[in-house]
């Protein structure tokens, strides 16, 4: 089930066109034009990726790519933020793993 706008008062009908992805391997479509995680939104997708020390969910935050917590695992390549990457064709898109986190890894070596 799609949580996207098509039709709006003041831009009218709404159209593109659209591409298919996968999520953990499961197929979802997407507006050409749109984000990774604006698809995961529509498809009602709130968790990307797990924290690194609690396994807390983990999803879109700012969305404008300051945070890092949307980060995905994105045709092989890790820790994608997935608020940067537009949608295309094909995409196989699965949640991050948690990653090191180095900064309080550095502080237990240096205080």
């Amino acid at each position: 089930m799609t949580k996207r706008i098509y039709n709006h008062p003041l831009l009218k009908n709404i159209e593109t066109e659209r591409v298919e992805i996968s999520f953990n391997h499961q197929p979802l479509t997407c507006n050409i034009g749109e984000s990774v995680a604006s698809c995961l939104l529509a498809n009602d997708i709130r968790t990307i990726r797990r924290h690194e020390e609690d396994g807390s969910p983990r999803g879109i935050f700012c969305n404008i790519g300051h945070c890092f917590e949307c980060r995905a695992n994105i045709d092989g390549k890790s820790g994608v933020r997935t608020c940067l990457t537009p949608v295309k064709e094909g995409m196989s898109v699965i949640s991050g793993e948690s990653l090191p986190h180095d900064v309080k890894e550095w502080s237990k070596n240096h205080v």
